[in-house]
């Protein structure tokens, strides 16, 4: 395997972040865990969510769960691959939008 910064391994370890800070530690893994009940959205669609907001937050391990998560509750290949391309479009669409403040500066020191 290639050296990479992010150890896929290190996956595993995520429950012991709370080694450090204990008592946040919990209260964010109690968060998390209730956050990805079955509730007013399936388990399924909050994996599928997950796994495009991971792509937009480029996590790495993210990725890796989601994708895992998503396959597990049924999401096909081509649902998890649009989901990805709709995390894109908004990420796109929210670069571009901001170039409305750069045409507004353009605009304010024309005058």
């Amino acid at each position: 395997m290639e050296d990479s910064y992010y150890n896929p391994k290190d996956l595993k370890k995520f429950g012991d972040i709370t080694e450090f800070q204990e008592n946040l530690g919990k209260k964010f893994f109690d968060y998390y865990g209730e956050v990805f009940e079955e509730g007013a959205l399936t388990k399924r669609e909050k994996a599928l969510i997950a796994l495009a907001v991971s792509h937009t937050v480029q996590c790495p391990y993210c990725i890796d769960a989601y994708t895992t998560e998503s396959l597990e509750n049924g999401v096909s290949e081509e649902q998890m691959m649009e989901a990805v391309h709709v995390a894109a479009a908004i990420r796109g669409g929210s670069s571009l939008v901001h170039g409305v403040q750069m045409m507004n500066k353009v605009k304010d020191l024309s005058m």
